[in-house]
């Protein structure tokens, strides 16, 4: 019965978690790809407001997480998804400085792109081709993460 109570409940939650962070994005700024260059730029003309967003971001989940291991299941599912992933290796690494050129360049990581996606600017949509079409290169040259 809990199952199907929580699977009631799912969709709804996905659908507030992504309205919620959608918004979020948008009024801290984090889907204007000029603003996150200027605060990837420390060595320039570097605009540190975005730390606010990070901080407050890491610290929202830090206490969620908290609270979730005080939990033998999640509301909205039959068990908790741990990462398999639990050592830093050099694919990780690769990964991680991959994203942060692709960041870097670009000033949009995914989440910010899927939000600037309805504004149907070409840069955004090519950005976004090229993402999956890396996701989809790095899946059949390296394989899915174990």
């Amino acid at each position: 019965m809990k199952a199907l109570t929580s699977a009631r409940f799912a969709l709804p939650v996905a659908f507030a978690s992504g309205l919620l962070f959608g918004l979020g994005l948008l009024v801290s700024g984090m889907n204007n790809p000029a603003k996150v260059r200027a605060f990837l730029d420390v060595f320039g003309a570097w605009q540190p407001a975005l730390i606010a967003v990070m901080g407050s971001a890491v610290t929202i989940f830090a206490i969620a997480f908290w609270f979730s291991k005080k939990r033998k299941a999640p509301v909205c599912a039959d068990a908790f998804h741990e990462p398999s992933l639990k050592r830093i290796d050099v694919r990780l690494l690769a990964g991680a400085v991959l994203f942060g050129i692709g960041w870097g360049l670009v000033g949009l990581c995914p989440g910010p792109a899927l939000v600037n996606l309805l504004t149907f600017d070409p840069g955004v949509l090519l950005f976004l081709a090229a993402l999956l079409m890396g996701n989809r290169l790095a899946h059949h040259l390296v394989g899915p993460a174990k």
